[in-house]
């Protein structure tokens, strides 16, 4: 089979992501063997690339999000058959610690991000990979796969981040941050979804504009020095409930100040830098929470799945590349021009 592989680190994906022929994967009886037919880039593809934040297994397939069909089953198997389409719940971790068992795996000790921290050879980019069962999620007919790819990993992070860990309420005012990103654009149309009034930002008119076009009530420009008193504007001086963070350095502390009393950060991301600070007089006399995410459950990512096929979650697909050309996808998601998610198909070279 054909799959994306680099067997070193560059700050340059060209010089690195090459598509080699390899072996098409050995299943064990647990798993399954899902003929890739879409595969969509995150930027954890970018920091395996660079080997920092963390290192990984080499020689590396990257790609964390991937939707297919279903073309063998191990012995153990029960729930999963050939012919079955999936999309692939990225979140890997050991299913029996108290952790996993009391509904929080995703703070699972033994947890590893699929495509990202497994290998070696081991993700998305390719055009078969090996899932176990307890991974694959079953598409409705009217999910195209790239589609599929598009939302699952932004999707069921975005669910946790609101849903679980925010526990986000109707009739709250809700920042989106980075709304052009696939973060944002799930966190949009997750927050309308529970009738949230919805300031999403962005880094240009044009992405402000399709925020707003996508369900965001106002939109501003988060590279504006004085974005966040725009914010303030739109809320009459109160402030928010809920800010949906994934930026970092270069926002923290503004988006700590337009917290409401009580209200609520979530954070799963840090793109502009990890070390913030914040007034923590906000902590302390605004009682409010601060709270961290990552990943989420397979049971999200079903209540995602489930909100599309009813037409109430919406992939938003910026560029679909063929398999040959796949490492421009890492280039522009570099240059952050896009609004939406980058989308590979493997069987199409």
């Amino acid at each position: 089979m054909k799959a994306a592989v680099y067997r070193e680190h560059d700050k340059d994906p060209r010089k690195v992501v090459k598509i080699e022929e390899i072996d098409i994967p050995k299943i064990g009886p647990n798993e399954v063997l899902v003929k890739v037919e879409a595969a969509a880039y995150n930027y954890n593809d970018l920091w395996g690339i660079w080997g920092h934040p963390i290192k990984i297994p080499l020689p590396h397939i990257s790609g964390s999000d991937a939707a297919g069909t279903v073309e063998e089953v191990g012995e153990d198997v029960v729930h999963v058959k050939v012919g079955d389409r999936v999309t692939i719940h990225p979140n890997l971790t050991c299913r029996v610690c108290y952790e996993c068992t009391s509904g929080r795996e995703y703070d699972c000790q033994d947890r590893k991000v699929w495509g990202f921290q497994t290998g070696p050879l081991w993700g998305g980019y390719a055009q078969y990979t090996r899932m176990p069962e307890v991974n694959v999620v079953k598409l409705p007919a009217n999910i195209a796969f790239t589609d599929a790819a598009a939302i699952t990993m932004v999707g069921m992070t975005a669910w946790h981040m609101l849903v679980t860990r925010a526990d986000i309420r109707p009739g709250q005012t809700v920042l989106i941050m980075g709304g052009g990103s696939g973060m944002g654009i799930a966190g949009i149309q997750i927050a309308k979804l529970f009738n949230c009034t919805v300031i999403a930002t962005a880094g240009n008119k044009d992405k402000m504009d399709k925020c707003v076009e996508l369900g965001a009530d106002y939109a501003v420009n988060h590279r504006e020095p004085n974005w966040y008193k725009e914010v303030k504007k739109f809320t009459r001086g109160e402030g928010v409930d809920v800010v949906f963070e994934h930026i970092g350095k270069s926002v923290f502390p503004q988006e700590v100040s337009l917290l409401k009393m009580g209200g609520t950060l979530v954070s799963t991301g840090a793109t502009t830098g990890y070390d913030s600070s914040i007034d923590l007089r906000y902590l302390f006399f605004r009682g409010i929470n601060l709270l961290g995410a990552t990943q989420g459950t397979r049971a999200g990512l079903e209540e995602v799945i489930r909100w599309v096929s009813k037409g109430k979650i919406k992939a938003v697909i910026d560029t679909v590349l063929p398999f040959s050309n796949m490492v421009d996808g890492h280039i522009k998601m570099a240059d952050s021009q896009l609004f939406g998610k980058i989308v590979t198909t493997p069987h199409r070279l």
